[in-house]
């Protein structure tokens, strides 16, 4: 009896699919055929976001650290005049535009040649102009962490999403409903248990959404974040989406990065086995799956080697089955694009103190300035830059470099911060460096920051210098937080 019931309910949800795509006219050729493997073909071409809208907005006096020349002026019109970071007020997060180019370049091969596709996580930058230049690389599309995200990347035309979360604010819901009238968006959510698709289910059927919602199982871990604790109450979630008449079963997901800190032997073998029993759990369910394409998925920055190798074991880059969809063995890392001078630092497998033969090297894209602004006592200097600059959740700001001023010329520097407030670092000299007078009262300190996630945020607008060391301003990064 339960097996027919589920048969009924997927064949109501086949053709509700099937109407819809029927009697949309604005669909293109390769995506007609529904929205999963229109997934597969009508992102073909890289997706354009309207970032036109974005060059037309102002700067004013609210974006910290701007010229005030720049006052009034679009960014366009202010690159336009060929500005210096030398003209910027102190304290900034610089971005570097020669390593952003490379980091993208070096994440797009490595995941192309093992099969592998890339969704970045968005909320790291939550930056339009850079996930564009992701898409540009070859991404299939975004992540994002809520709704609220959602929203805002919608606004700016992203047509290809991954909410790394489940939805179950009824808002919210109501929202996607309405959204999934666009033909052009790919939207996919998580779920980790019976009473949130319960909760999808009373909203979507009230508000009559045009087509089912794709829906990954989520598989977590005792001790990790969200997720079905094992696979077996995964696979009841998953029975119970693919019965679903307004969400379609696209997949399991999950996310490793909560369960390890470091490369430690007991932490990567704690990583591959949460992995392994997450591809366990897509062939548990693969008979459950229609013919459209389906996600396996997982990747934070730190793990994505295990992921890959895991995935590699799992099929990833193999043909389709006969009769079946896609697999899309998929990564969602974000913090490549910017990597950092701290946590990823240590952690991340394509830091260059790891480096391997057939691994690239990621380049840290940002770095924090901050100016002296008192020398209290011996061996001590306070910066202009603290808590509401630079981010401090997985480590202190870490001095590279002093000049005096932001356009160098710069010299190395042996000096460490113990300590910051909300606008001061407490920046501590070298022996050698503190007798010789180094950083001096007015001269500015380049920091190497930890954890991308957190300096972004801090920011609603980021200078893109031409390379490292170089006084060129050649972009403007917006955040949208």
């Amino acid at each position: 009896m339960r097996t027919s019931c589920l048969q009924c309910r997927r064949s109501a949800r086949h053709t509700q699919r099937a109407l819809y795509y029927l009697h949309s006219t604005e669909l293109a050729e390769g995506i007609i055929m529904g929205s999963a493997r229109g997934l597969a073909e009508g992102t073909a071409m890289t997706e354009r976001l309207r970032l036109d809208e974005l060059d037309r907005e102002r700067l004013t006096a609210r974006d910290k650290g701007i010229p005030s020349r720049a006052v009034g002026m679009t960014a366009a019109e202010f690159l336009a005049t060929d500005p210096r970071l030398s003209e910027f007020w102190s304290p900034l997060v610089v971005l570097d535009d020669a390593a952003i180019a490379h980091n993208l370049t070096a994440m797009s091969g490595w995941c192309r040649d093992r099969g592998l596709e890339l969704m970045p996580h968005g909320k790291t930058t939550m930056a339009p102009a850079l996930w564009q230049r992701q898409l540009d690389a070859g991404c299939l599309g975004i992540t994002l962490a809520t709704m609220g995200q959602v929203r805002t990347a919608r606004s700016l035309g992203l047509g290809t999403i991954m909410l790394a979360n489940a939805v179950v604010d009824p808002r919210a819901l109501s929202y996607l409903a309405g959204e999934l009238a666009d033909p052009g968006l790919r939207f996919t959510c998580w779920a980790d248990s019976i009473a949130c698709i319960e909760a999808m289910e009373d909203v979507l059927s009230t508000h009559g959404a045009p087509r089912p919602v794709d829906v990954c199982v989520e598989l977590g871990a005792p001790g990790g974040r969200t997720g079905a604790r094992t696979v077996d109450e995964a696979v009841l979630v998953a029975e119970r989406v693919a019965s679903s008449p307004v969400l379609r079963l696209a997949g399991v997901a999950g996310y490793e990065g909560s369960l390890a800190h470091d490369r430690s032997e007991p932490s990567l073998r704690v990583v591959r086995e949460y992995l392994t029993r997450q591809t366990e759990l897509h062939e548990r369910i693969r008979h459950l799956y229609d013919d459209g394409d389906v996600y396996v998925t997982a990747g934070g920055s730190a793990y994505f080697d295990i992921v890959a190798d895991v995935y590699r074991t799992a099929g990833a880059g193999e043909p389709a089955r006969p009769g079946t969809g896609r697999t899309r063995f998929t990564l969602r890392s974000g913090a490549y694009i910017v990597h950092d001078d701290g946590f990823y630092r240590q952690v991340s497998p394509f830091d260059g103190a790891r480096h391997s033969e057939d691994s690239p090297t990621l380049h840290a894209a940002m770095h924090g300035v901050a100016r002296v602004v008192s020398h209290p006592e011996p061996g001590l200097a306070l910066l202009d830059g603290g808590k509401r600059d630079f981010p401090y959740d997985e480590g202190l700001p870490i001095p590279l470099r002093v000049a005096p001023e932001l356009g160098g010329p710069w010299t190395s520097l042996r000096a460490s911060v113990d300590a910051m407030n909300d606008q001061h670092c407490y920046l501590r000299l070298g022996e050698a460096d503190a007798a010789a007078g180094a950083a001096p009262v007015g001269s500015v300190v380049a920091l190497g920051l930890s954890h991308p996630c957190t300096a972004f945020d801090k920011w609603r607008m980021l200078p893109v210098v031409e390379s490292a060391g170089s006084d060129r301003v050649v972009d403007i990064v917006r955040t949208w937080f």
